[in-house]
């Protein structure tokens, strides 16, 4: 990760719900009460990049009555809405049905840091197959528009999204979203990992259709 690298920041800055393990002087406004201690036990959004700092450091401080409570971390920390039950739940239907971007625009790099910072199996499952899943789904609508099969100008719009002629090609027809409605909401929904992937396979079929065509005018 590069230290420039603006996603990195943006995804560092997300918030996560954390919960205090001991009472903190002054930090009261934390959870809108200014001037009072940070009560033990109160719950309040951290971005990931200070959450991460107080989740690993511990204050340590002995306690002799009760050795267990020693050097207990500053803060526990849960998965943010994003990567919720809901979400996983409704990822394990349909990972194509799910508009990640409007769960957070660096969905993957968030999951991925949480990964990082605690043990989650299911999840790492689930965020594979969706990946894999969506991956196919946005090659195949890359391909269509950098090849020329078809384009998104809107529902009334020419191309095949629209009401403008054409033959489907191999690929219209490899996507049951199709072309229209259900292929503009899902290429709507991308979060910035597989925009970056849609761009890629653009620009890649676009390269390849410039060449193959040179090469026939040889």
């Amino acid at each position: 990760m590069s230290y420039y690298d603006i996603d990195a920041i943006l995804t560092d800055a997300e918030k996560i719900p954390c919960t205090f393990q001991i009472d903190v002087p002054d930090l009261g406004y934390l959870d809108n009460q200014p001037g009072h201690t940070l009560k033990s036990g109160s719950r309040v959004a951290l971005p990931i990049w200070l959450a991460e700092m107080l989740a690993i450091a511990n204050t340590g401080a002995v306690d002799m009555d009760d050795p267990s409570q020693s050097s207990k971390s500053f803060i526990t920390f849960d998965l943010p809405q994003a990567l919720g039950n809901d979400v996983v739940q409704a990822l394990k239907a349909d990972p194509r049905s799910v508009p990640l971007r409007d769960q957070s625009a660096h969905f993957y790099a968030l999951a991925t840091h949480m990964m990082e910072l605690s043990e989650e199996p299911e999840l790492s499952a689930v965020l594979r197959k969706t990946f894999v899943s969506r991956a196919a789904e946005i090659v195949l609508h890359a391909r269509k528009v950098g090849g020329g099969g078809s384009s998104y100008h809107g529902r009334d719009g020419g191309g095949a999204g629209g009401k403008g002629k054409g033959k489907a090609t191999k690929d219209d027809n490899a996507s049951n979203l199709g072309v229209g409605g259900a292929g503009e909401d899902f290429l709507r929904g991308l979060d910035e990992w597989e925009r970056k992937l849609f761009r890629s396979a653009h620009d890649g079929t676009k390269a390849s259709k410039e060449w193959m065509e040179n090469v026939k005018k040889r």
